[in-house]
């Protein structure tokens, strides 16, 4: 079984970690990874920098331009990472856009994904019927789950073409806004996450985007699986370095 359907079989609240690969500085990606997984999170999405990153907001960006500048690439992470599963042993997913894939070659980029022990990917410019039709066999002869985004306007015809075509969990957006941390959610959210939660989805679902502080994560999760932070780290990374990440969880899940 993946890692993360094992993760998500789990009778618990699932607090998942973004970080962008390559930052602060080049050499920081494994440190990073070991280090979250010693203070508890129970997933880690590995950000692939890309210059034209639509989903993520200014922190995010920042974080990507900065890795880029530092001399981080597709190839060098793979490189970075080869010998990631000697030492963690949680589900790790690359999250990216499907240009340097694409680059990359999308059979040979899973095929590395698997090789070096990657569980899934999430790619937000890869509609779910590009997915389907055209790349969906060549992700699960690889033993790759893909997690797909679904947002407060996602209709419920889309979300069901989701759930049935997604085998791990689905990523729900809290708002219709790129990256960002907020404090806290209004009752507009709350709806949000009660009405996907009344859908009966087959899929378990994550909530990304906005989520900051024990506060938010705890919202997130009243009805959800989990919650993913992102840019609320990214911040810690900037102001206090990697040094002190076990502090940073601890605030979210205490």
């Amino acid at each position: 079984m993946n890692r993360i359907n094992q993760k998500l079989a789990e009778d618990k609240k699932l607090l998942s970690i973004y970080f962008t690969a390559g930052y602060p500085s080049l050499h920081d990606t494994v440190k990073v990874i070991q280090d979250l997984e010693k203070s508890g999170v129970d997933m880690i999405e590995i950000g692939l920098p890309f210059s034209d990153p639509l989903a993520d907001g200014p922190t995010i960006q920042e974080s990507s331009t900065a890795a880029l500048k530092n001399g981080i690439t597709t190839k060098l992470l793979f490189e970075q990472l080869k010998d990631i599963r000697q030492s963690v042993e949680i589900p790790l997913i690359i999250m990216g856009y499907f240009n340097p894939m694409m680059q990359y070659g999308v059979e040979e980029f899973c095929a590395k994904c698997q090789e070096i022990g990657i569980d899934g990917l999430i790619i937000p410019d890869l509609p779910v019927a590009e997915y389907h039709e055209h790349y969906q066999e060549t992700f699960e002869k690889y033993g790759l789950i893909n997690v797909f985004l679904i947002t407060p306007q996602t209709s419920d015809e889309r979300i069901r073409f989701i759930d049935n075509v997604s085998n791990g969990f689905i990523y729900m957006v809290s708002s219709a806004s790129t990256t960002g941390a907020k404090n806290t959610f209004g009752n507009e959210q709350q709806q949000y996450f009660e009405r996907i939660a009344s859908l009966g989805l087959k899929n378990p679902q994550i909530v990304g985007f906005g989520i900051s502080n024990n506060e938010t994560f705890t919202q997130a999760t009243k009805t959800a699986k989990g919650a993913i932070i992102g840019s609320a780290f990214i911040k810690h990374l900037t102001n206090d370095g990697i040094g002190n990440i076990e502090k940073f969880v601890k605030s979210i899940r205490d």
